[in-house]
């Protein structure tokens, strides 16, 4: 199948014009041309995610983040980044990530989480045809406790930083996959009783106190399941295999 074609099809969900201005989702490395028979799936394109591919023998890694958000002035070694590119042209692995302008599809990122925990009737949390971010309801009140080991539970979390919403229970959930914490007051605004994202700075929760549970996740924990999208869109097409390398670079001590 050539990369193209297996570009349409993920473009026909989550098309390139809906990721935001400051991104870089697209081909990263490749020719358009190519012949493509596997592909490795990912969130984030690492040293050992290229070395798992060029094992698998997959011309193609498809990755959530983006390899290359700043244009490289040398291709000699001295980063990963210069590395990767240089493997991957070695071996003719091509690479594609869909980032931002899989965040803005209702079905992609937020929308994967919302399902797994369950959620009703979600839809988009800021956009109408597309944006980041979605709401829905559980479908009953549960007690906030309960709530952190539902999301601890779905998630597999290595840890939950929070706080607290006013209420014991909640029902209306608002989340954003990966790093979505500029959108709590768009949560506030919707009557969410909790906002689940990654990466809240402290005055962000303190300034969401009284007004909105937070539920802190890990970023990769909260992205990861791209990959399973990526592969229901494409496994009828190719051979794909979900990376065994991706994983979260947080540990706790």
């Amino acid at each position: 199948m050539r990369l193209s074609e297996i570009i349409n099809i993920i473009e026909s969900v989550a098309p390139l014009k809906w990721q935001e201005e400051w991104d870089n989702s697209g081909l990263q490395v490749g020719n358009r041309n190519a012949d493509i028979h596997a592909a490795l799936l990912t969130t984030d394109v690492t040293e050992s995610v290229v070395a798992e591919a060029i094992e698998l023998h997959c011309d193609l890694i498809i990755s959530h983040h983006p390899l290359l958000f700043h244009g490289l002035k040398t291709i000699c070694g001295n980063t990963p980044q210069e590395r990767i590119v240089a493997l991957a042209i070695e071996h003719h692995i091509a690479i594609y990530s869909s980032h931002t302008a899989m965040d803005n599809y209702l079905h992609g990122v937020s929308g994967r989480m919302a399902e797994k925990l369950g959620l009703q009737n979600y839809r988009l949390l800021a956009g109408e045809e597309y944006g980041l971010g979605a709401i829905g309801q559980l479908p009953a009140p549960m007690p906030f406790e309960r709530f952190l080991d539902l999301v601890k539970q779905t998630f597999n979390t290595t840890y939950i930083r929070y706080i607290a919403p006013a209420q014991p229970l909640v029902q209306t959930i608002a989340l954003c996959g990966g790093a979505g914490s500029e959108f709590v007051n768009e949560a506030i605004a919707q009557k969410a009783d909790v906002y689940l994202s990654a990466d809240f700075k402290y005055h962000e929760f303190l300034d969401a106190v009284g007004q909105i549970g937070i539920v802190d996740i890990d970023h990769w924990v909260s992205e990861h399941y791209t990959r399973d999208i990526y592969k229901e869109l494409l496994s009828d097409h190719l051979t794909t295999y979900i990376s065994q390398a991706d994983n979260t670079p947080v540990k706790l001590f």
